[in-house]
């Protein structure tokens, strides 16, 4: 197959995806589908039924009602074949503390017929100054690094990633944000809930956002963004709480959107040089004052707040 023909080829596909729990419906209808050689991210409020679609897809769960196709094949017939070419990384891996780097990759290596030898994988992941290192001398995000580097040790075609850099400090971030990029250079694909706004800006093609078991907005970074119709958020606060009515502020020249959002207030905004100083004019009718106030380039955090409500990181 040419190269542009693989990355089109779309490689993970469900159609009319359902999972309930008794009487709650995890997830409801999700359809997706997902090309190869892209990083695709998942993303939803904690409950919105974004994990329990990732273990459907991985074979973990079983679906009750739809489709699901991934590389071809599907689970419940292609079971064996399936797992020798996906790579998983759980939301919470657990490796033996008493194994050193080495031996927790040869034990992983182990249970597939193909995959890169042990010093690759190592090199891959940035550490082979812990070969012989135990599991549990290791640092944060040296684990979560190992973690990864289990699920890459059969050379998958797909990499599933459930939050991989929960807990881990800016740097060690970074550092895992390079391997997953270096996967990508290779031609592999990953679909990824990231724990964070800014990793999906940073590594995702596309982004969908799914709420109450539904994919609700799908499309580039950049694309999802622009469906805020504006470029600018502008964020304030009054002193002693309060604010002008939402119609008041809704009429502010350039302002497309207002919301309330723990005690402050966000204009969603085409011209943030047009709307503070109508802004600041309209407090000034009422003698408010301000204990607060800052703008920024609208983000995908911004498009994600105003169809769910919520932030990423809400509980």
């Amino acid at each position: 197959m040419c190269a542009s023909n693989a990355r089109t080829s779309v490689i993970v596909r469900c159609r009319g995806l359902v999972k309930r729990y008794g009487d709650v419906v995890a997830v409801a209808g999700l359809d997706l589908e997902i090309r190869a050689g892209e990083c695709f991210g998942l993303l939803g409020p904690n409950g919105a039924g974004k994990t329990t679609t990732i273990e459907i897809l991985e074979g973990l769960l079983v679906p009750d009602e739809g489709a699901v196709e991934i590389l071809g094949q599907q689970w419940g017939t292609d079971d064996r074949e399936l797992r020798q070419r996906l790579g998983i990384q759980l939301q919470e891996t657990r490796l033996n503390d008493r194994l050193t780097v080495e031996e927790t990759l040869r034990l992983f290596r182990s249970f597939y017929r193909r995959g890169r030898s042990i010093a690759e994988v190592l090199h891959l992941v940035e550490l082979e100054p812990k070969r012989r290192s135990w599991v549990s001398r290791l640092s944060g995000g040296q684990r979560q690094r190992l973690a990864v580097a289990c699920a890459l040790v059969n050379e998958p075609d797909l990499l599933f990633l459930d939050e991989p850099t929960t807990g881990l400090d800016p740097q060690s971030r970074r550092q895992l944000w390079a391997l997953l990029q270096r996967f990508r250079s290779a031609g592999g694909t990953i679909l990824i809930t990231p724990h964070y706004m800014d990793e999906a800006e940073t590594l995702c093609d596309r982004v969908g956002i799914v709420d109450h078991g539904r994919l609700i907005a799908l499309g580039t970074p950049r694309e999802l963004v622009a469906r805020l119709g504006a470029d600018h958020v502008i964020e304030f606060a009054l002193a002693g709480g309060g604010a002008p009515p939402t119609e008041r502020l809704r009429a502010l020249p350039g302002v497309r959107e207002v919301r309330a959002d723990d005690g402050r207030i966000s204009l969603i905004a085409s011209n943030s040089h047009v709307t503070i100083p109508a802004l600041l004019a309209a407090l000034g009718e009422r003698a408010s004052d301000l204990s607060h106030l800052a703008t920024h380039q609208a983000t995908l955090e911004d498009l994600f707040v105003a169809l769910t409500g919520r932030h990423l990181r809400d509980g």
